[in-house]
């Protein structure tokens, strides 16, 4: 679908391009499936440019996109071409704002003509703290405002990476329902209780800590949906915790709802995280959640009232935070209903929407100011 097939967006409507390198479905993409259709919902004449790396999985992401779009190949991290192919792209579609997600697209976007340019900050990723931390203050100059998409995301990008705080604004995730399901699950033997982690197989998200967890947690089950590098790496740790069989990795599976219906509880144990999409999900599954009390999770997580938060890599209190909640199953779920209620008044889709609109607004306010 070409971005010259327009929305329908009535005339007069601000226009907005987001632009984004796909390589899968991933926090960010989620984010995006959700957003992109709010906003033309909204009245915004909204459009993306994807920047396809060939080595990932980006068809999943375009069959379930509902606005106009084009795709550029992106196969490497620096392609001078690539940044002209985009400019001219941009530049046909006549865009009031081009709106960036993550590295590659600040960067290539920076190149856009005319248009006013914010960009979205997903991540607290320490790369982005060290000598990369001088690109992004060069790119910021560039950009109208920056969208954190959490207070933690926030003080990282001020206090870390040294962006301007006057440009920063919060606007967090939000959603309404669980993913809907694109295929059936495979067969899995789900053991009881059933601990469920749903993200990536990284470092990042800590699950060697609820892999350890799981060696003090008499017959219960862990499962995991994500792919990642740390595949191998967690099997053998489970393995050498005689835990193997009751640690469950299937990857990307087509219902997780389902399987957060089944979860006795969320497990996020992530030593850094931007916002942790999973554990909105959770709570919308009015499923109390334990989580490590990194970056975003104390934004999310109520200690106490919605699930439990535990120090990052501490397995002697995650075991406790998840024995208390599986010795007493009317406070779980007393928990998973207050999150439940939680995730509908502070992160709805609705309310996510109208806070980007705003910040498109400001920012098209501002330069119509600066032109009379």
């Amino acid at each position: 679908m070409a971005l010259g097939a327009q929305s329908g967006a009535a005339d007069g409507a601000v226009r907005v391009v987001h632009v984004h390198r796909i390589r899968g479905i991933g926090g960010s993409e989620r984010h995006l499936l959700t957003l992109l259709p709010a906003l033309a919902e909204r009245g915004v004449d909204v459009s993306f440019v994807g920047l396809d790396d060939p080595a990932g999985a980006p068809e999943p992401f375009y069959a379930e996109l509902a606005v106009p779009f084009e795709r550029l190949r992106a196969p490497r991290d620096l392609d001078p071409l690539l940044a002209w192919r985009l400019a001219r792209v941009l530049r046909r579609a006549g865009a009031d704002v081009v709106h960036t997600h993550l590295v590659h697209a600040d960067v290539y976007g920076a190149v856009a003509p005319g248009a006013k340019l914010v960009s979205s900050k997903h991540n607290p990723d320490p790369f982005r703290a060290g000598s990369f931390r001088h690109v992004e203050r060069a790119l910021s100059r560039r950009a109208a405002k920056v969208i954190a998409i959490s207070e933690a995301v926030r003080r990282f990008c001020v206090d870390d990476v040294g962006l301007p705080a006057e440009k920063v604004v919060v606007v967090p995730y939000g959603l309404d329902e669980l993913p809907r399901a694109w295929a059936e699950n495979p067969p899995l033997e789900l053991g009881r209780p059933l601990l469920l982690s749903v993200c990536r197989l990284e470092p990042q998200k800590g699950l060697d800590t609820a892999v350890r967890a799981l060696a003090a947690l008499p017959g219960a089950t862990l499962l995991v949906l994500g792919e990642g590098r740390d595949r191998e790496a967690l099997e053998s740790l489970a393995s050498s915790l005689g835990v193997r069989e009751r640690l469950l990795l299937p990857g990307r599976v087509g219902d997780v709802a389902a399987l957060y219906g089944q979860a006795d509880m969320l497990v996020h144990p992530a030593r850094w995280e931007g916002f942790g999409l999973a554990m909105l999900e959770a709570m919308l599954a009015a499923r109390p959640v334990v989580a490590a009390r990194a970056g975003s999770a104390p934004e999310l997580v109520e200690d106490g009232r919605t699930g439990a938060l535990v120090p990052v890599d501490d397995v002697t209190a995650l075991v406790a935070a998840v024995s208390g909640l599986l010795d007493d199953p009317p406070r779980a779920a007393l928990l998973g209903r207050a999150g439940l209620e939680r995730a509908r008044r502070e992160f709805s889709v609705a309310r996510m929407a109208e806070r980007t609109i705003a910040v498109y607004g400001s920012v098209l306010s501002r330069s119509a100011d600066g032109n009379r």
